[in-house]
């Protein structure tokens, strides 16, 4: 053995533990892009801090009754990013199409919010898109662009076209944005909804309006959490979903027409791990709970 093999190892991956990626069922891939944050950035070191704090987390899930070790997962690494938005959106959609056709599920670690629509490009519009977030995102522009973080889901809409789109834990949007969602039928649950309604009443909503779904791809970000949760996110909004309530919502729409999925808009910096410890515990019981189902 060589002193290399004793003394080195490379970057945490997944969960700590690695399968082949012939073998594996289920890649992960780090996108650490936040080119368009308008508030705070650091996204981009989120793919790292989340791997870190996977670490730390035992892998059995009481809430799925599955042990993340079972899982047959491969970490491919991070995407190359580059200065150019397109570009990286462009790497996102050519790696995804290459990961669906490989009958692999993606998981992506953000990075921003605007990665989803790089991976959706290659989904395509024969499936629904389940969004936790606190905002819509469904802006037109915002301080010059027309892609970003803030109006990737009109451009999703517009571009991609997908089936259904549904958005859970709403809370902070503008006019505009209520008046493109009224045009389109574009339904969302706002926290006070949710809260009226109750966990059981809501997933029972969300259900019925993806019963005539035969693909879904679930998007997570992080700041659909209120900041006592998850202070370390781009854009934090007071009032939010506790974890608990997110990962109920979140494990009732975990079912074997997922095709891929992606949590975003951590920025580890501003907090002392928490948000990437929550963030990294979504991922586990998400994963854990698509396991379950398509095996069971």
């Amino acid at each position: 053995m060589s002193y290399r093999e004793l003394f080195v190892s490379p970057p945490p991956f997944f969960s700590g533990f690695q399968k082949p990626l012939k073998e594996a069922e289920y890649v992960v891939l780090g996108v650490p892009f936040d080119a368009t944050s308008t508030f705070r950035a650091g996204a981009r070191f989120a793919p790292l801090a989340i791997r870190e704090a996977l670490l730390g987390i035992e892998g059995y899930s009481f809430r799925s009754g599955v042990d993340a070790e079972d899982l047959k997962v491969h970490d491919l690494g991070d995407l190359h990013i580059s200065g150019e938005l397109q570009e990286t959106l462009k790497r996102l959609e050519l790696v995804t199409k290459e990961l669906l056709e490989a009958k692999k599920l993606p998981v992506f670690i953000g990075g921003e919010h605007t990665i989803t629509l790089g991976a959706m490009r290659s989904v395509g519009g024969n499936a629904g898109v389940v969004s936790f977030d606190a905002h819509l995102d469904l802006r037109n522009e915002f301080m010059g662009l027309t892609i970003s973080h803030t109006t990737w889901m009109q451009r999703l809409h517009e571009q991609v076209r997908p089936e259904k789109i549904l958005e859970v834990g709403t809370r902070a949007v503008d006019r505009d944005e209520l008046n493109y969602a009224k045009e389109f039928n574009i339904p969302f649950f706002t926290v006070h909804q949710i809260m009226e309604d109750g966990v059981e009443k809501t997933a029972e909503k969300i259900r019925e309006l993806l019963a005539g779904q035969e693909r879904i791809y679930l998007t997570i970000d992080m700041d659909v959490l209120d900041p006592a949760f998850a202070p370390a996110v781009q854009n934090p909004e007071p009032d939010g979903l506790s974890i608990h309530v997110l990962l109920d919502l979140l494990c009732s729409v975990c079912d074997r027409r997922v095709v891929a999925f992606d949590l975003v808009e951590v920025a580890p910096h501003y907090d002392m791990g928490i948000t990437a410890t929550q963030a990294a515990k979504t991922m586990l019981e998400v994963l854990c709970h698509l396991e379950r189902a398509r095996k069971g």
